[in-house]
């Protein structure tokens, strides 16, 4: 057995146990015990995603598929996008794994940027991409979810399945409830998005459950450039690129 192929099986175990605990834990009322332990375990996610990601620098990220293959139209768009924001001046920050994720790091890795990835640990392993410069794996979605609203200037959403739309619609909310403000959510490929948008229109706002502002938080386009752009105008002239940590990056604290 090679170290590759022991790495693998080790990392594979460890995913299936952390698998059967959240199972476990989302069934309902477990001892004192187990759920004391896994509050500890998510804090100690938590502080160590906040260590590791806090020197990275304003980023944005980009959501999407991670089933799109490199010759599909959307991975070559999602590369010209992580290009394009990383000649901006921005971190390209993804959740980690391959498909659309791993084109956004690629175009900002290969422009020159700096590339951040936050990788999701599940049952059919989900490889970091090899474009990252730096990665943080997590085991739970929510904690993931913390780490790639929490650093963002902004957020591109590429096409994707139901856990790109989850991704969206947290971060759609957060802005809708005040909880983020004047960040820009930017929507590549009109011819993906439009149904959703249409469905927007036609049945949520006539339904009175959304109103037009939600749906103005959302810009659809089919140019990088004018995404960018718009995130260009919006995150940068606003909040600047002044980020700059009083601290220095301690490696006692995970922080390099």
């Amino acid at each position: 057995m090679t170290q590759d192929t022991a790495r693998r099986e080790k990392a594979a175990r460890r995913t299936e146990r952390q698998v059967k605990e959240e199972r476990r834990f989302l069934l309902g009322p477990q001892t004192r015990r187990f759920e004391l332990w896994h509050a500890l375990k998510v804090a100690w996610a938590l502080l160590r995603g906040y260590r590791k990601l806090h020197f990275v620098g304003p980023c944005v990220t980009v959501f999407g598929s991670a089933r799109l293959p490199e010759n599909h139209r959307y991975y070559r768009l999602a590369v010209e996008a992580g290009a394009a924001l990383a000649r901006a001046g921005f971190t390209v920050m993804t959740g980690g794994g391959p498909g659309v994720m791993e084109a956004a790091n690629r175009g900002a890795k290969e422009a020159g940027g700096r590339s951040v990835g936050c990788n999701i640990s599940l049952p059919k392993e989900q490889e970091p991409n090899r474009y990252l410069d730096t990665c943080v794996e997590f085991d739970r979605f929510h904690v993931r979810k913390v780490m790639l609203v929490k650093y963002s200037y902004a957020f591109v959403g590429m096409p994707g399945g139901f856990g790109t739309l989850d991704e969206l619609f947290e971060t759609a909310t957060l802005v809708q409830t005040g909880k983020i403000e004047h960040f820009p959510i930017v929507l590549i490929g009109r011819d993906y998005w439009e149904p959703l948008l249409s469905f927007w229109r036609d049945t949520m706002l006539r339904a009175g459950t959304i109103d037009e502002d939600d749906i103005a938080m959302f810009q659809v386009t089919d140019s990088v450039e004018e995404a960018v752009e718009r995130i260009r105008d919006t995150a940068m002239k606003r909040f600047g690129l002044t980020y700059a940590p009083r601290a220095k990056p301690a490696w006692w604290l995970g922080e390099r």
